[in-house]
C-alpha cells in the first residue's frame, strides 16, 4: 500500500506533466511547420526544396520532445544517449540503402538535376516528379500510376530530364517507296511544318533522309516545339503528314509476305 502511495504521490505526477509536454509539443511542432510552409511559399522558396526541409524539421523536433519527455520522467539521459548511440550503430548498419537514400535526398535538392513538375526517366522508369521525400522521390505516369523511386537511384545513375530546356525537338519518321520523289515528299512535309501554329520558326524545320532500308526510303521531319507542346504537336504532325501523302498519292510501304506454293503432282 506505502509503495502504491509513493508511485501515486511522486512518480504519477512528474509522468503526467511529462505526457502534457509531449501533447503540447507535437501541437507546436504541427503548428511550426505549417507556419514555415506558409513562409517557403510567400518566398517562393522551390517547392522540392520546401517539402524536404520541412521533413527533416519536424522529425528533428519530434525527436528533441521525446528525448525531453524521457528526462522528465526520470530516465537519465547519460545512459539513454550511449544505449541511444549503440542501437543508431546497429541501425545504422542494418540500414545503409535507407542511409544513402537520405543522402541521395540531399543531392538532389543541392545540385538540382530535376524539380517538382518535370518530366523525368531513369532505368526505364518515367514520370512526372509529384514531390521529392527525405528517402524517396515520387512519380506519377502519363497513365496516373504512381511510382517511388529511391533517392540514391536518381542522385547516382543516369538521368535524363525532358523538362529541362524549354524547347524539344519533335521528329515525325516516315518511309516512301521506292520510285517516289523525295523532293515532293519533302516539299509537302514542310508546308504541314509551315502551317502548324506550333512549330517554332527558329531553330528552322527540316527534312532528312535517315536511311535507305529494304522497301522504303526513310525520311524524318524534325521540328522545334515549346517543351509543354511536346506531345499535342507529335500527334497533330504525324496524323497530317499520313493523311497529306494519301491526298498526294505519296505510297508508303509496309512489310509484305509473298507466299509461293509448289504443287508436286
Amino acid at each position: 500500500m506505502a509503495f502504491l502511495e509513493d508511485v501515486v504521490f511522486h512518480h504519477l505526477p512528474r509522468l503526467i506533466v511529462a505526457l502534457i509536454v509531449l501533447w503540447v509539443g507535437l501541437k507546436l511542432i504541427k503548428v511550426l511547420c505549417k507556419y514555415l510552409d506558409k513562409s517557403m511559399t510567400k518566398k517562393k522558396v522551390d517547392v522540392s526544396l520546401k517539402a524536404f526541409l520541412i521533413s527533416v524539421i519536424d522529425i528533428a523536433l519530434k525527436a528533441l520532445v521525446i528525448v525531453t519527455v524521457l528526462s522528465m520522467v526520470g530516465i537519465k539521459m547519460t545512459s539513454f544517449i550511449a544505449m541511444l548511440g549503440a542501437a543508431g550503430l546497429a541501425v545504422g548498419m542494418a540500414l545503409q540503402g535507407t542511409l544513402q537514400n537520405f543522402a541521395g535526398g540531399v543531392i538532389v535538392l543541392l545540385l538540382r538535376p530535376y524539380r517538382v513538375g518535370d518530366f523525368i526517366e531513369q532505368g526505364g522508369i518515367s514520370g512526372t516528379v509529384k514531390s521529392i521525400q527525405i528517402f524517396n522521390t515520387v512519380l506519377n505516369t502519363p497513365d496516373n500510376k504512381v511510382i517511388i523511386v529511391p533517392n540514391t537511384e536518381l542522385a547516382t545513375k543516369t538521368l535524363i530530364n525532358y523538362s529541362k530546356s524549354e524547347t524539344r525537338r519533335v521528329d515525325i519518321n516516315v518511309g516512301i517507296a521506292y520510285g517516289e520523289s523525295i523532293d515532293k515528299a519533302r516539299d509537302a512535309m514542310l508546308k504541314i511544318a509551315d502551317g502548324y501554329a506550333d512549330v517554332l520558326k527558329d531553330p528552322a524545320a527540316a527534312v532528312v533522309v535517315t536511311s535507305l532500308a529494304e522497301s522504303s526510303v526513310n525520311l524524318s521531319l524534325r521540328v522545334w516545339v515549346k517543351n509543354e507542346n511536346y506531345w499535342s504537336s507529335m500527334n497533330d504532325l504525324t496524323k497530317a503528314v499520313y493523311d497529306k501523302f494519301n491526298e498526294m498519292n505519296i505510297t508508303i510501304p509496309f512489310n509484305q509476305l509473298d507466299v509461293h506454293v509448289i504443287n508436286e503432282k
